[in-house]
């Protein structure tokens, strides 16, 4: 049994299809399969007692069957064919009961995967969160880093020039004590 494509992988594989085209094809897959699951006991049941024709109103038939005879032309009276087919609708009733009960359990399967995606990227968003504001935070701190390093910076200059002054300065007066004899 071939697994069934999602929409987003058949927008992948046919980019050129619109979404009505897809769903076309994904309906053509679905009716394949079906078409390859064998019939039911009812179904076959069904099948030889009175196959049903396409565009025929079964109803329809059953109403202008009893506006005639109690016979049908098979020789099965009206109440024997209504008790038949009372029974096989009974059957597909069972079967649709369950086919139900299975798509209720794919839902609810679907909604907990859903729930728990949601779960994952609410808690991804507030860790992209947390980490923005982390960035965020660390920018700020090097932005005062960096203005502090400026003024130390500039203050280092002067300090290296007021030295520079006070070496010339000393330099000259030792300069000036020597020449005076001392």
């Amino acid at each position: 049994m071939k697994k069934e494509k999602t929409m987003h992988e058949l927008v992948k594989e046919f980019p050129g299809k619109s979404y009505r085209e897809l769903e076309k094809y994904r309906d053509a897959d679905r009716q394949e399969e079906a078409d390859r699951i064998p019939l039911t006991e009812s179904q076959k049941k069904q099948e030889e007692l009175e196959p049903i024709q396409k565009g025929v109103c079964v109803t329809g038939a059953l109403r202008k069957d009893r506006e005639g005879s109690d016979w049908y032309p098979d020789g099965i009276t009206f109440q024997e064919k209504y008790e038949k087919e009372r029974k096989l609708r009974q059957e597909a009733e069972g079967e649709l009961s369950i086919l139900k009960g299975i798509e209720t359990n794919r839902v609810k399967e679907a909604q907990a995967k859903c729930n728990q995606l949601q779960d994952e990227l609410d808690r991804v968003k507030r860790d992209n969160n947390d980490l923005f504001n982390r960035v965020a935070n660390a920018l700020e701190v090097n932005e005062s880093h960096q203005k502090l390093n400026g003024k130390l910076q500039e203050r280092l200059t002067e300090l290296e020039e007021e030295n520079k002054k006070m070496h010339k300065h000393l330099d000259q007066q030792i300069e000036n004590a020597r020449k005076s004899g001392m």
